[in-house]
């Protein structure tokens, strides 16, 4: 079984930055994308960074030249800085990721608060 661990999130002043990490264990799986998603209270779920194994990136207009996803394959790791944080970032962040096979895993979520 695989289990993704979220950490990073915090409480941060608007303009500052947080890095969160995804870190991936258990049994061995075949990643294929990666994704980080984010809800906020009362709100849709919102799909915020995404990277395909060849290493191409999508972001959501509303963090893109903010927010920057990456992964560390030796560590088994996905991160997602954010900079430049904005009080309309606060929600609950999940690294979500895709195997070959089209199967779903999710991390349990680490909240981001912006204050103003």
């Amino acid at each position: 079984q695989v289990q993704l661990v979220e950490s990073g999130g915090g409480l941060v002043t608007a303009g500052g930055s947080l890095r969160l990490s995804c870190a991936a264990s258990g049994a061995p799986f075949s990643p294929n994308t990666f994704h980080w998603y984010r809800q906020a209270p009362g709100e849709r779920r919102e799909l915020v960074a995404s990277l395909t194994s060849g290493g191409s990136t999508g972001y959501a207009d509303s963090v893109k030249g903010r927010f920057t996803i990456s992964g560390d394959n030796a560590k088994n790791t996905l991160y997602l800085q954010m900079s430049s944080l904005k009080p309309e970032d606060t929600a609950v962040y999940s690294c979500n990721i895709v195997d070959i096979w089209g199967r779903y895993y999710w991390g349990q979520g680490t909240q981001v608060t912006v204050s103003s």
